[in-house]
């Protein structure tokens, strides 16, 4: 039996928790480009064997000058028709915990999830092992949230209701550009 991938997230959100502009825009991540900082990004890529990520995130790193995730296995989670891959893109659909069982077969153990709807159903099914949140220091007043309206985490318990995941802090580090990074182990549920 092979052993479950650690997911993995790392991603900007906006002070007020949004992921992107309606429209799915980043720009309002320039505020903190800086030459030669990529707040720890490529070594996170590096220690990563896999990316999990949304239809739409796949959209949009299609647009970019470069491919952003070159050399590493990436598995596209989409319902709509698969386009052709720019590179070794593989598409897949269904649950987060079935794609993981056959990751863990294929030797993987670690992977980067990333998009807000993947994201949200890999900490729905329980399977998010550690966050990391580059806070930047922009309020977009509107956008896509990172966590949404309603998102349920982990199981429903047995009175009905759906529990809140326990974050434990592993570091925070402040950067000149203003942006605050946040690591977090998910410890559980709280009751």
């Amino acid at each position: 039996m092979s052993q479950r991938p650690r997911c993995s997230v790392f991603i900007a959100i906006s002070l007020d928790g949004c992921i992107a502009r309606d429209d799915g825009s980043l720009d309002w991540l320039s505020v903190v480009e800086r030459e030669g900082e990529d707040y720890g990004y490529r070594a996170f890529v590096d220690g990563v064997d896999a990316l999990v990520m949304g239809r739409k995130t796949y959209d949009t790193a299609l647009g970019f000058d470069e491919w952003p995730f070159a050399g590493k296995r990436c598995i596209v989670l989409t319902h709509a028709r698969p386009t052709s891959p720019r590179a070794d893109e593989e598409f897949a659909s269904g649950a987060p915990a079935a794609l993981l069982e056959q990751l863990g077969r294929q030797g993987v153990s670690r992977v980067y999830v990333d998009g807000g709807a993947v994201i949200r159903q890999f900490l729905a099914a329980g399977l998010v092992d550690d966050l990391t949140l580059s806070v930047i220091p922009v309020i977009l007043g509107d956008g896509i949230r990172l966590f949404g309206a309603g998102i349920r985490l982990f199981d429903a318990d047995p009175r009905g209701r759906a529990p809140a995941a326990a974050l434990r802090l592993t570091s925070a580090r402040t950067f000149e550009s203003g942006l605050v990074q946040l690591r977090y182990d998910v410890a559980g549920t709280l009751d």
